[in-house]
């Protein structure tokens, strides 16, 4: 059975993101995620950006059904003990349907613009690593010492703990072959990318071969994939948005779009996320299209 979801765009009104998410639990959608960013990835940062994990502790209240996950949240924006803190209560508000998406960061300007150190490519990704260990045995342990190259905590509790146990799932987002991948393969329970079927399918393969790798059995870790929707018989708007710049997408008629999905299945996805961010006032039609007219075909 493959998993739907949504991905809601937190610089919509309060209000326009719970309605949403409201409407797309109600239609069958499996999860719903956000995305963990403080501004804009452009020249002009003046547009709002609600912030991911107060979201998320909202929706824990008005859906009942649903899982709700960060889609990602950026380790370099805060200390993973704090993280985990944070992510265990999100857990018990929503009764226990939280999945901790967890990617090393890499939106440069929302670091200068706050002063977060930014680090390099290869010091975020260690951080990563040191993290998800750390947020693990908080989870799941009475208490917690970790003594790393940059994250260092002595025998520190996490009460409450999660309802999930040993704790909510660690997704890693991310598609570095040589080292994200590495990292989910030690530690994650799920992994996400953007990227076509193709792109799944091979990042998916070096994923096994990293499990392989560690002693773990690929099986253990979900892959769910991120793509971008637009499904019509208006060959105009087709003809627009595959040549539109920006994410990948999935743009067809409705059995093309049928086909698309398979290929994704396919390629060993379990969960498919379909962002809003393209589809402005009709976003409740266009889920609903796509829930109705494709998803029966693969649960």
């Amino acid at each position: 059975r493959m998993k739907f979801s949504a991905w809601l765009n937190t610089a919509s009104k309060w209000e326009d993101i719970v309605g949403v998410a409201q409407h797309v639990e109600q239609a069958g959608y499996d999860g719903i995620w956000v995305a963990d960013h403080f501004m804009p990835n452009q020249d002009d940062t003046s547009g709002p950006t609600g912030e991911a994990w107060t979201i998320l502790a909202g929706l824990a209240q008005a859906t009942s059904k649903a899982r709700l996950g960060t889609m990602v949240t950026g380790n370099t924006y805060r200390h993973p003990a704090v993280l985990a803190k944070q992510a265990a209560q999100v857990d018990i508000i929503s009764g226990g349907r939280l999945v901790l998406g967890l990617g090393a960061g890499w939106q440069e300007n929302e670091h200068a613009a706050y002063d977060i150190p930014f680090y390099t490519t290869g010091e975020r990704l260690r951080r990563l690593d040191e993290a998800a260990q750390i947020i693990r045995s908080l989870f799941a342990d009475d208490q917690t010492t970790f003594e790393g190259r940059y994250y260092t905590i002595k025998d520190a509790p996490l009460a409450p703990k999660p309802v999930q146990r040993p704790g909510p799932p660690l997704l890693i987002g991310g598609g570095g072959e040589k080292v994200t991948l590495r990292i989910a393969a030690q530690w994650a329970d799920e992994w996400n990318v953007w990227g076509n079927p193709e792109i799944l399918q091979h990042k998916g393969e070096i994923l096994a071969r990293h499990c392989s790798d560690v002693g773990r059995d690929p099986s253990e870790i979900k892959h769910s994939a991120n793509a971008m929707l637009t499904m019509s018989d208006d060959p105009e708007r087709l003809e627009r948005a595959r040549g539109a710049p920006g994410f990948p997408g999935i743009v067809g008629t409705v059995d093309e779009v049928k086909a698309i999905v398979q290929q994704y299945a396919d390629a060993g996805v379990d969960e498919l996320i379909i962002p809003n961010f393209n589809m402005g006032s009709h976003a409740r039609e266009r889920y609903d299209e796509f829930i109705e007219q494709v998803a029966p075909e693969f649960r």
